[in-house]
């Protein structure tokens, strides 16, 4: 890859992850090598799981986060601790040149919820070198951010199942 970009994915619709996913699957089979680091996801045995074992070494995926909602106004140190794991994977990862592409997986919504500094992203951003394509994921992405992507996808809620009680559904949101 010549220049690796800055994508977004945000919004309140379905499909930021698995787009990025999507993105993952993709690259692998052109034989570069992908890290996924989801934020605030931990002990769910998302499918994603199961398929990068398969892709393995090329597809990693490391979850950063507990099986429970997190406090908006009053996180867990816990949850802030496991965040600053997370990034610091993802920032070392970058930095090393060891992914072609990195996904920081509801990176956004883990700013937003104050796990990580907005600044931190930013720096990260400012410092990516040239050969790492980097995708951002998650709902409420800071304006900061957006300006420095080089592509936003916004992903909108028009209709969803879950409004008629459907639960997440394994193999199709998990």
């Amino acid at each position: 890859m010549k220049k690796g970009l800055v994508q977004v994915y945000t919004g309140n619709g379905k499909g930021k992850t698995t787009a990025a996913l999507g993105l993952a699957l993709r690259a692998v089979g052109h034989g570069m090598k992908v890290l996924v680091v989801q934020f605030m996801k931990g002990n769910v045995q998302y499918g994603e799981l199961e398929s990068a074992k398969k892709l393995s070494p090329n597809l990693t995926i490391k979850q950063v986060g507990r099986e429970k909602f997190i406090s908006k106004p009053n996180p867990d140190p816990k949850d802030l601790q496991l965040a600053q794991e997370g990034f610091s994977i993802a920032k070392n990862a970058i930095q090393n040149k060891e992914y072609d592409i990195v996904i920081l997986d509801e990176i956004n919504l883990a700013i937003d919820y104050g796990l990580i500094p907005v600044n931190d992203l930013l720096q990260l951003i400012d410092s990516k070198p040239d050969s790492v394509e980097l995708i951002l994921t998650g709902r409420n992405v800071n304006r900061e951010i957006l300006q420095r992507a080089d592509l936003v996808t916004e992903m909108v809620d028009r209709k969803h199942y879950y409004d008629k009680g459907v639960p997440a559904r394994e193999g199709i949101e998990r």
